[in-house]
């Protein structure tokens, strides 16, 4: 593809992106598999640019709407080359020709807009902090709220793109075997400051066409997450649920720390994403997991498995926060429940899943959000309707198997992305009192 031809790639991925009620990965997936003409390096380099755009959507939009201009995907188009990349007017005028699979030519306002543009750069002097942050207005309060005087710290570390971390399946491999089955594809990778089980890859290799993945000796899972797996801490035997699998990533690190002993259980009201998730747990080579759809958090199997199970996880749907590195668009899309309807809902499933949770076992709740509404709010408000439930300390947990030091706040697991280099995660250990304790 001509640099032309890919820019237009850009401006009609980004329309459809914006037409479409899914997330921006998919889109992008189901846009790439129509057009499969379209090359690997030309793939990779129009959807580097289109999640450029993406994490630049305030910026570059404050800068439209200063010139009077509109902000769609062709205009946004047009300010990134300008403002981001550097180029001069003239060039992005040469781009525009209307020529064979390039955009259309410059109508007179673009022609004006980009002579306006031209030599600035993406900041300026009088662009409000929230903006530079790219800090959706429902989120700046709630953000500098939890985040305190680390506020512009931590936003600006939520605009780089996430690493690509690895977590390794202990049933097949450990650290070295992993990594040399991995640079036998050319890939390098190195150990993770936090997650003992962690590999980073550098770049963006095609994972999936290696035997490391096919194999099940590694599975795509940021470090953080991997953190609230071992926050759980799962012992082979255990009776153990995983109350929103999703995906199932959180089930199978579980899982694999149990050593295929054991039940993990894992349920979600998305059928769907089970059905598919379960491609994951054969690959792995894990016979422990079963999956059980549920009609809501309130579903009777929840009832009838009343205090049967040791430990619980509760990965509550959450504002994902903590998750805009690698999901920019849903700062400003909201593709799900906003907050005043999350709230709720995540109160309802912690307080449905505790009951699962037998005398001395143990609740995990767990978000990928960075505010302290969906997070410590919600621990202390079940902790004073529930009061046979305690806080038991990550320190503690850690402790128990020899992880050193974890990166907790407190009592709870409270991971950063500036400040520890993983997307932002909460998770609070909560522990069930045993039968002798409940009755003194």
């Amino acid at each position: 593809m001509t640099p032309a031809a890919r820019l237009q790639a850009v401006i009609d991925l980004l329309t459809e992106i914006d037409a479409t009620p899914r997330p921006a990965d998919a889109v992008m997936s189901a846009y790439f598999r129509a057009r499969r003409f379209i090359g690997a390096k030309d793939r990779s380099a129009v959807a580097e640019t289109a999640y450029a755009i993406l994490r630049r959507h305030a910026r570059l939009s404050w800068w439209l709407e200063k010139e009077g201009h509109e902000t769609g995907p062709r205009a946004r188009v047009i300010a990134n080359a300008i403002l981001a990349e550097g180029k001069r007017a003239a060039t992005v005028d040469e781009l525009f020709s209307g020529g064979k699979f390039a955009p259309a030519a410059l109508e007179p306002d673009e022609k004006k807009l980009i002579h306006a543009l031209d030599t600035h750069t993406l900041e300026h002097p009088a662009m409000p902090e929230c903006v530079r942050v790219e800090c959706p207005p429902w989120a700046e309060q709630p953000m500098r709220g939890a985040l305190g005087d680390r506020f512009e710290r931590e936003m600006t570390a939520l605009l780089d793109a996430a690493p690509l971390d690895l977590r390794i399946n202990p049933v097949k491999a450990n650290r070295e075997s992993a990594k040399k089955a991995l640079e036998k594809a050319g890939i390098a990778a190195e150990d993770t400051q936090w997650s003992p089980l962690g590999l980073r890859v550098k770049g963006r290799p095609a994972l999936a066409a290696t035997d490391a993945f096919k194999n099940g000796l590694v599975e795509i899972q940021d470090e953080g997450s991997q953190l609230v797996a071992f926050a759980v801490s799962p012992k082979p035997g255990h009776q153990v649920v995983d109350f929103c699998a999703g995906a199932g990533g959180k089930t199978l690190a579980m899982a694999a720390l149990m050593n295929n002993k054991g039940r993990v259980v894992a349920c979600d009201v998305l059928d769907k994403r089970l059905k598919r998730a379960a491609e994951r747990f054969r690959r792995a080579g894990l016979h422990n997991i079963e999956a059980h759809p549920l009609t809501s958090e309130r579903d009777p199997w929840v009832k009838r498995h009343k205090r049967k199970f040791d430990r619980v996880l509760v990965d509550a749907p959450c504002s994902g926060t903590g998750t805009w590195r690698r999901n920019p668009d849903s700062r400003w899309r909201q593709l799900g429940p906003g907050l005043e309807q999350l709230l709720p809902l995540q109160a309802n499933i912690l307080d449905s899943a505790a009951r699962l949770v037998k005398p001395g076992g143990r609740l995990v709740y767990a978000t990928c959000s960075l505010l302290a509404e969906e997070n410590e709010n919600q621990v202390a408000a079940f902790l004073e309707t529930h009061p046979d439930f305690t806080v038991k300390p990550v320190a503690e947990v850690w402790a128990e198997e020899n992880h050193g030091t974890p990166p907790a706040e407190g009592p709870y697991l409270r991971l950063m992305p500036a400040k520890h280099d993983t997307d932002g995660f909460f998770a609070a250990v909560l522990e069930r009192k045993g039968e002798d304790e409940a009755s003194a």
